[in-house]
């Protein structure tokens, strides 16, 4: 690359003996490039993908924020993570990722902002999909969801680059209400039946367990669990309308 870029450069100042010095350094430049990283690697743009210890302090750190969010620290909600953890990653590495977010980051200000800028530019949608329906858990682990809890939770989907239709669905997965069957879907309730199942269809591939086959086992169950909520959305809804 740098033998043509100087080659023409050094033509233009000193046309054909400066093309020949400039093709000759540039050579040498575009050698020494490829076998130690070279000038190229000052311009490399910053990885797009996240270690797996980045991801749980991030993780744990959205955690954080939700077990705040309506002013109280709930025993039971804590517990649900340090559980969710320990089930995902073992117990040795859920207490080594604990440490270092009590050790720095626990008494800084978490940016839910950034951290979801961050994810959301190195993990795929479902990944996201999934960091969601694990925060709505959080929060309904000591038996409600705080409408301080859903604001927050709002937020970080947002900041997750989650569409809000997604956000309902999973939001509706933890709620009961004569229409959730419908929410979870994503579909309105004057649906035509045709129309119901192609929303299933779409929904049971958005959310099938395979897609997270590469994450470990909480994340596929989880997973499962929204795979098995638009099944049973599903069969509500026929059973209703007889279909």
């Amino acid at each position: 690359m740098f033998k043509w870029i100087l080659a023409f450069v050094g033509y233009m100042f000193f046309r054909y003996p400066g093309a020949v010095l400039g093709f000759i350094l540039g050579t040498v430049i575009d050698n020494w490039n490829r076998s130690s990283g070279g000038f190229t690697s000052v311009f490399k743009t910053e990885s797009k993908t996240v270690s797996p210890g980045d991801f749980e302090l991030n993780l744990l750190s959205l955690a954080s924020l939700v077990i705040k969010a309506d002013g109280q620290v709930s025993q039971s909600e804590m517990d649900y993570v340090r559980t969710y953890f320990v089930r995902a990653y073992g117990k040795e590495r859920a207490n080594a990722t604990f440490r270092t977010f009590n050790e720095i980051i626990k008494d800084r200000e978490i940016s839910a902002q950034r951290i979801g800028l961050y994810l959301q530019q190195r993990t795929k949608y479902e990944v996201r999909l999934q960091i969601l329906h694990f925060l709505f858990s959080i929060a309904q682990a000591d038996g409600s969801i705080s409408s301080a809890e859903v604001s927050e939770l709002q937020s970080i989907a947002g900041f997750l680059a989650l569409n809000n239709r997604d956000f309902e669905s999973i939001k509706a997965m933890f709620f009961k209400s004569a229409d959730n069957a419908y929410k979870i879907l994503e579909i309105e309730k004057s649906a035509t039946d045709a129309e119901v199942k192609k929303a299933f269809r779409t929904m049971a591939k958005k959310y099938h367990p395979d897609k997270l086959q590469h994450m470990d086992e909480a994340y596929r169950n989880g997973a499962q669990d929204k795979f098995t909520k638009v099944q049973e959305a599903y069969e509500q809804i026929q059973k209703e309308r007889g279909i």
